[in-house]
C-alpha cells in the first residue's frame, strides 16, 4: 500500500532533478523549506521528526538537496518529506509538502471496525508499522 500524503503522492516518485525543480520552485517563491522524517507515516502523524532547522532565506536549492540526501543517508528506512512555508502573513503555513524518499517495504494500515451503543459504528485506523519498537520499523 502506497502512503499518499502531501503532493505528488499518487505519481511515481520524483528523481532528484525533479526534487531540485519543485525546491527552486519554493525558493523563488520566498519560502522557508524544511525536511522531515518519520518511521511512522499513520494520517494523524503530522509531527513528524525535523531533519535539522528550517532553512529561512535559503538562495540554492543544492543545499536543501544536500540536506535530504544526508537524511537519506542517516535514515534509510524512513519516510523523508520537504515542507515548504510561506511566512508572508506573519504565520508559519504549509503551502508545499512532498515525499522525497519511501521505504522500499511500506507496511500500510488496517480499518477496524467496532459496534457502539445505539448500532452506531466506529472506525479506526491501525498502522502495521506501530505492530515493532521505534528504530525497527
Amino acid at each position: 500500500m502506497r502512503i499518499t500524503q502531501g503532493q505528488f503522492s499518487f505519481l511515481p516518485d520524483l528523481s532528484d532533478a525533479e526534487i531540485r525543480l519543485q525546491v527552486d520552485y519554493a525558493i523563488g517563491r520566498g519560502w522557508a523549506l524544511s525536511v522531515e522524517h518519520t518511521d511512522d507515516p499513520h494520517p494523524r502523524n503530522t509531527y513528524w521528526e525535523m531533519w535539522g532547522l528550517p532553512m529561512f532565506q535559503i538562495q540554492d536549492g543544492a543545499a536543501v538537496v544536500y540536506e535530504i540526501n544526508a537524511c537519506r543517508k542517516a535514515c534509510p528506512g524512513h519516510y523523508i518529506k520537504v515542507n515548504a512555508f510561506d511566512n508572508t502573513r506573519g504565520i508559519e503555513s504549509i503551502v508545499m509538502s512532498f515525499i522525497v524518499q519511501r521505504p522500499d517495504d511500506e507496511p500500510g494500515f488496517r480499518l477496524d471496525r467496532q459496534e457502539a451503543a445505539g448500532r452506531q459504528l466506529r472506525y479506526a485506523t491501525h498502522a502495521y508499522a506501530t505492530e515493532r519498537p521505534a528504530g525497527r520499523r
